[in-house]
């Protein structure tokens, strides 16, 4: 399988939008192998992973890129901050607090297959902030098609 990478400085998120997200396609569905995050500023918050049932209106259309030279293009789809609507968010139960400094993070690695969705244009991964507003983060994901 090849392996693909976005990342973006992203909006805000919240506790019902998400700050960036992956989206399946109908076909093809990504297993996350990796989700970086990181502050922009020095304010404490709290940002976690979650999968998404309904897209709502998502951000703008980041560039995906297959890190391996050699391999097709990617099918899955990144956006940055979702704007409005309401999409329909599952905690998968990995949070963590971003400490108060500028590039305090944290890097959750996955093991192939573990972290999945089905194929279908609404299913998709996203981080948010689930105890209230959140702040402008760097935000990465690593995946297989």
């Amino acid at each position: 399988m090849a392996v693909f990478s976005v990342g973006t400085r992203t909006g805000v998120p919240s506790q019902i939008l998400p700050a960036m997200s992956l989206y399946a396609t109908a076909a093809v569905s990504p297993s996350i192998l990796e989700v970086g995050i990181s502050t922009t500023v020095g304010t404490i918050t709290t940002v976690a992973l979650c999968r998404i049932a309904a897209q709502g209106t998502v951000g703008a259309g980041l560039t995906e890129a297959n890190l391996n030279q050699m391999s097709a293009l990617p099918a899955c789809t990144a956006f940055g901050a979702h704007t409005a609507g309401t999409p329909t968010l599952t905690d998968l139960g990995h949070r963590w607090t971003l400490g108060p400094t500028a590039g305090s993070g944290i890097i959750w690695t996955f093991a192939p297959d573990e972290l999945e969705l089905a194929p279908a244009t609404a299913n998709g991964f996203g981080v948010y902030a689930p105890t209230g507003t959140g702040q402008a983060l760097d935000i990465y994901f690593k995946w297989m098609e």
